[in-house]
């Protein structure tokens, strides 16, 4: 027997956005994204469910390549509002970088992504809706991220070699080409 989807009504909507959104809220996130695909099923162009969507598979973040990273990030760009677009977008920069440095990502790999997250928020920001401080609340979170670790910032890269930290030119590491 084969089962096959069943679409939900246009006018079944608003409640399921409210199903949405409380599976989110009790860390449900799979059943959240499901609800959503079924939105956008009957109202591709539904643009909260599909932020909810974004947000429901960044929920399911583990810091694996498994994240489905690329697919969030096109969910978001089809984001019709600028503001939304950046803001969301950064969003996704920051779970990224957070989920990555919880399974032991080397902080200084990730500031790219954290620096990209930045980014979007500033420029989110600038065309922020009147009394939408969200892009700002954003950007003081990541920053705090970025003062709590020391290690986001690698101080010693290849151009700040210095040969003193080489051993002597005669010793037998140097000669093996390594250290002691």
């Amino acid at each position: 027997m084969e089962h096959q989807l069943k679409s939900i009504s246009k006018a079944g909507i608003p409640e399921a956005i409210a199903k949405a959104e409380l599976y989110r809220y009790l860390n449900e996130p799979e059943e959240a994204e499901s609800i959503c695909r079924d939105i956008l099923a009957v109202d591709p162009g539904h643009q909260l469910a599909r932020r909810m969507l974004g947000l429901a598979i960044t929920d399911q973040f583990i810091g694996a390549a498994s994240d489905r990273y690329i697919e969030v990030q096109s969910i978001f760009q089809g984001l019709r509002d600028p503001y939304e677009r950046l803001y969301y977008t950064g969003l996704l920069h920051e779970r990224h970088a957070k989920t990555q440095l919880a399974v032991g990502y080397a902080p200084h790999v990730l500031l790219p992504l954290v620096e990209e997250a930045l980014r979007c928020f500033a420029d989110a920001e600038k065309i922020r809706p009147a009394g939408n401080d969200d892009s700002i609340l954003r950007w003081n979170r990541c920053v705090r991220l970025l003062e709590s670790r020391p290690d986001f910032h690698f101080e010693r890269g290849p151009a700040a070699f210095d040969t003193e930290d080489m051993p002597p030119i005669n010793s037998p590491a140097r000669r093996a080409g390594g250290h002691d």
